[in-house]
């Protein structure tokens, strides 16, 4: 079983110590949130504190280094006190992007499979008048997914390729994910102003 060495208040404040904008505190909740559904869902109810601080940390070194990223983070994250097979998992969210550490853990595979996929429904659910995940139907989802210009920076790439990496279809991942976030939105955005603190 894997376990945390670090509480999420002390995970928290070593996020805050590298992150101020409220956009990527509000997306390093979001992806904790996913992964802490995930871990139940996928049957490591046990681990979920493990695959939520890992979801919480995924982005540390990306807004002060994001020329650097996963490349700063274990560093950042050794003097945090995060234990390496924590900080291996971390970076391996970055394979063939900008590491060369692979996803091995089901976990891995699901935050490099989900990471992006938190943004490009997120971008989708500001479209809706509900600025929700809540009402959020896997058609329009998939209608946003075929679109390359709508959230241009969310790689449609990573996402089929983390979905073949789960060996789900496209479809199963989107559609779970979407219940990861409706899960967790309402808990994510009454934190993040007390987090923004």
């Amino acid at each position: 079983m894997r376990t945390s060495n670090l509480t999420r208040e002390e995970a928290l404040k070593l996020l805050k110590k590298y992150n101020k904008e409220s956009f990527h505190i509000q997306h390093a909740l979001t992806v904790e949130g996913v992964m802490r559904w995930y871990a139940r869902e996928l049957g490591y109810g046990d681990e979920e504190e493990y695959w939520g601080i890992t979801g919480l940390l995924h982005d540390i070194d990306f807004e002060l280094y994001p020329e650097e990223h996963c490349i700063k983070a274990p560093e950042l994250l050794r003097e945090g006190g995060v234990g390496e097979d924590m900080i291996y998992s971390v970076c391996s969210h970055g394979y063939g992007i900008c590491c060369d550490v692979e996803p091995v853990h089901e976990m891995e595979k699901v935050l490099f499979a989900a990471d992006e996929l938190t943004g490009l429904i997120w971008s989708a659910a500001l479209m809706r008048p509900s600025k929700s995940v809540e009402d959020m139907e896997l058609k329009s989802l998939k209608k946003k997914f075929k679109d390359k210009k709508f959230a241009a920076g969310c790689s449609r790439e990573i996402i089929t390729t983390g979905a073949e990496r789960l060996g789900w279809e496209l479809d199963e991942l989107l559609e779970k994910t979407i219940q990861a976030m409706r899960d967790c939105e309402a808990q994510v955005a009454a934190e993040l102003p007390a987090v923004l603190e």
